[in-house]
């Protein structure tokens, strides 16, 4: 893989270029690391035993070789809207452009709608108890409010929240490092797999989870037009924070298995809790908690930083009604789409149950890193003025049978709730060209 210094861009934007290369290091590196790790260690224990960190591993190189396609793409062609104007530029059709920006837009506010529950249960009852629903969507104007601020200010808010999530990791991989100096703990656990599995099919089996817990990289796409010299920052911020955040993984499913029986933390809906626990180390548990709420609201930010950026960008390429590209104009934020998808994220919240949906995103996202893959190839033909990063030719090719790999793991009820979201796409693509045909 290559990159090429390039000069700032001009790039004409409606959105402000406030971004640099630590801010996106930061937004990526909060995004991955989400609020999933907390209870990731849990499901992966019921996989393959106490050999937490295998599937990570490798679930973290499969996440690269779709990255590697994201870095080409953006810093060639720095727009919000991310895959949609990809697959726009590759393949010059309308409907397939849509749907796979639809694609991006249904997994992040539904996501957006799951984090706002997560926020509003057990975690915030912790400290406020207050009905779930009411409080999700409460929670959800107060995300809407910051990203509408601007952003700089939603980034910089970032910064100190993934310090935050970073921190409570950290606590876990310390407390366990100490529980070992003083002779505890069990160090054979973490190559051990589950009596009678066989280690290949556990390890796939478990990479479809642990690949999960790295989706999150691709919302940087969709800032890409707020990013200072995308060029240069962009390969450098995506790559290291895959990395930071993989090399956190693999630590902490060493000190989970370490700590705990595989039997002990599948049974805990608190894992890394449960772990910190079983250390010996007198951490309260309301830290844990309020450090859980600091994953989830920054998980919720950033996960509606994309899907409005997403609306805007289709909104540009004519995809969406030209409404959602109205911007502040002090702020220079997109707030039509930002209400938009705070409005059907809040809708989303009266569902309660989104499990079934959680399944469904990642199935969604696997069809839009499907077509991000095959975009670099398509788009090799058309050179732009600036220079840009450039991946090998058979990482998006890898990209690709990766993606298919694990759709072939997913469950029926998955698909046909992917199929139904897919047509209700298709509807909204037809509707959205009949309303200007009939003014």
């Amino acid at each position: 893989m290559t990159a090429h210094p390039v000069e700032a861009q001009e790039t004409g934007s409606k959105l402000k270029q406030v971004v640099t290369g630590p801010l996106l290091f930061l937004f990526i590196l909060g995004d991955v690391l989400g609020a999933g790790i907390y209870a990731l260690m849990g499901v992966l224990a019921k996989e393959v035993g106490g050999a937490l960190w295998v599937p990570l591993v490798v679930a973290l190189l499969l996440a690269l070789l779709t990255a590697g396609s994201y870095a080409e793409l953006v810093t060639k062609f720095p727009r919000a809207g991310g895959a949609a104007v990809f697959a726009e530029r590759a393949f010059g059709k309308p409907l397939l452009s849509f749907l796979v920006g639809f694609c991006m837009l249904a997994a992040g506010v539904v996501s957006a709608a799951g984090l706002a529950l997560a926020f509003a249960g057990d975690y915030l009852g912790t400290f406020l108890p207050v009905p779930p629903i009411p409080a999700a969507i409460v929670f959800l104007a107060l995300v809407a409010l910051v990203n509408a601020r601007g952003i700089q200010e939603s980034t910089r808010g970032n910064v100190v929240m993934t310090v935050i999530e970073v921190s409570g990791l950290v606590i876990v991989v310390v407390c366990v490092a100490v529980m070992l100096g003083a002779g505890g703990g069990d160090v054979s656990r973490v190559g051990a797999f589950p009596e009678g599995a066989n280690p290949a099919i556990a390890t796939l089996g478990a990479a479809i989870i642990a690949y999960y817990s790295f989706v999150g990289f691709e919302t940087s796409a969709n800032i890409a037009e707020e990013v200072r010299e995308p060029s240069r920052v962009y390969p450098k911020a995506l790559f290291g924070a895959l990395i930071t955040a993989g090399v956190v993984y693999v630590l902490v499913g060493l000190a989970s298995s370490i700590a705990l029986a595989p039997e002990q933390l599948s049974r805990s809906s608190g894992p890394l809790l449960a772990v910190v626990s079983a250390s010996g180390v007198p951490v309260p548990e309301a830290v844990f908690s309020l450090i859980a709420l600091v994953a989830v609201a920054n998980g919720a930010l950033l996960t509606m930083i994309m899907a409005s950026r997403v609306t805007f960008g289709m909104a540009e390429q004519h995809l969406l009604p030209a409404v959602l590209g109205r911007t502040l104009p002090k702020r220079r934020t997109p707030w039509v789409a930002i209400v938009v998808t705070t409005l059907v994220a809040m809708a989303l919240t009266l569902v309660g149950d989104l499990s079934l949906l959680a399944s469904t995103v990642v199935l969604l996202l696997l069809f839009v890193f499907i077509a991000v893959n095959v975009s670099v190839l398509v788009l090799r033909r058309q050179p732009v003025e600036h220079r840009h990063f450039r991946v090998w030719t058979f990482v998006p090719v890898l990209g690709v049978a990766s993606c298919v790999l694990l759709l072939t793991q997913q469950e029926g009820p998955v698909w046909l709730a992917g199929g139904i979201a897919l047509v209700v796409g298709v509807v909204l693509y037809f509707a959205a060209r009949l309303v200007p045909s009939r003014a």
